[in-house]
């Protein structure tokens, strides 16, 4: 997911390079998506690796 994040987010790059305001910033509107999707897993995945799995669903 962070591969495609930093993808939109060279391709906003490259299209405001180019002129194409609106879709640099609809691209850069997804890859905002993405990354925030991205932390929000991680963190996730470090608060329930941290505290163990088994704290929170009892196995």
């Amino acid at each position: 997911m962070l591969r495609w994040a930093i993808f939109f987010f060279i391709v906003a790059l490259v299209a405001a390079l180019f002129g194409y305001g609106g879709f640099a910033a609809f691209s850069a509107d997804i890859g905002k998506t993405l990354l925030g999707v991205f932390l929000v897993l991680v963190l996730l995945a470090v608060i329930l690796g941290g505290w163990g799995y088994s704290r929170f669903f009892g196995r």
